[in-house]
């Protein structure tokens, strides 16, 4: 390496750094801390959309008390997956908080996939009941995966209840994960029987500017948490008007999409994830409460993962050294 150089990590590269679940969410939760202090620089993404549902965003944004800055290039597409391709994809650039020199570039899909799992687990810390033992994952995918991987590391599940409209998906997600977190993951056919039955449950398809909403008004318990991945896509204008909180992770961000024609009928969150974090605005304060976080996906999360993906990278000789 000389000066000038920057670090290539493919996605294999990323997952080899051993970067654990643990790790990630102490990281976003550092990151929406640096958020509620005041510290983070993140413009609202803008982003392209070439076919119907599908994107391309760019993502940047400064964490200073984390010496983190940089933009992640994303698309995504639900159109992918039958073409054996995934549906998110992209690059993170890292820059020098000092120079401004860009030093690394790297795959985003497992980054992606982490993080937005932690930002789950982060906010059902504050939102979820801490004896919430039951989980439901509807749409199990690579998000379905990360997201449960995340609650297992908060709370102690016994129970898992999946449902994905592929056969095929569904079953090597239940043996896969049953496996994994030595849990019951029980593949169900029908999305009311995984709602009814969680203490949490995570919609995690993908994101629909138009949704067909199929779970209902009484579906998700009293005293239940949801975490709602693919936005509103799941989840119809009564569920939604029946959540007593609902906490998304940036307000702005939020508004900025509801302007661009998502969340017509979802009610403004009450609180981002920065404000429940910093201690800024409560958490459930009931047992019965029905609580949701709508997570947007920041690039702040990414910002606050990538660094040290970067750092463990090198520490284990990892990637490829290209010239500017």
């Amino acid at each position: 390496m000389s000066q000038g150089d920057l670090l290539y990590l493919s996605r294999a590269d990323v997952e080899a750094a051993g970067v654990d679940m643990a790790a990630v969410i102490a990281l976003v939760e550092e990151g929406f801390r640096e958020k509620a202090a005041g510290r983070v620089e993140m413009p609202p993404k803008p982003g392209i959309h070439p076919q119907p549902d599908a994107f391309i965003h760019a993502m940047p944004a400064y964490v200073a008390g984390m010496r983190s800055a940089g933009v992640k290039w994303v698309g995504g597409n639900p159109a992918n997956p039958p073409r054996g391709l995934p549906y998110i994809s992209g690059l993170i650039i890292l820059n020098d908080v000092d120079t401004c020199v860009p030093y690394a570039v790297m795959d985003c899909t497992w980054i992606t996939g982490y993080r937005t799992g932690a930002a789950t687990a982060v906010a059902a810390k504050h939102l979820a009941r801490p004896e919430s033992r039951t989980a439901g994952i509807l749409a199990c995918g690579f998000q379905g995966r990360t997201n449960l991987l995340a609650l297992a590391e908060v709370f102690q599940l016994t129970r898992v209840f999946a449902f994905d409209t592929d056969d095929q998906v569904q079953r090597r997600f239940v043996s896969e994960m049953s496996a994994a977190l030595n849990i019951e993951v029980i593949g169900v056919r029908d999305v009311r029987e995984a709602v009814i039955a969680s203490d949490l449950v995570v919609t995690s398809g993908p994101i629909l500017k138009h949704p067909v909403p199929v779970i209902e008004k009484d579906w998700l318990q009293p005293g239940a948490f949801a975490s709602a991945v693919d936005f509103d896509s799941y989840w119809t204008p009564g569920a939604l008007a029946q959540c007593d909180r609902i906490a998304t992770d940036d307000h702005a961000q939020f508004q900025y999409y509801r302007r661009v024609g998502y969340f017509q009928q979802t009610p403004d969150p009450y609180a981002d994830l920065g404000e429940l974090v910093g201690g800024q605005k409560p958490g459930r304060e009931r047992e019965e409460e029905r609580t949701m976080a709508m997570n947007l996906g920041l690039a702040l999360d990414d910002m606050a993962v990538a660094p040290e993906v970067y750092r463990r990278a090198r520490a284990r000789g990892l990637g490829t050294w290209l010239a500017l």
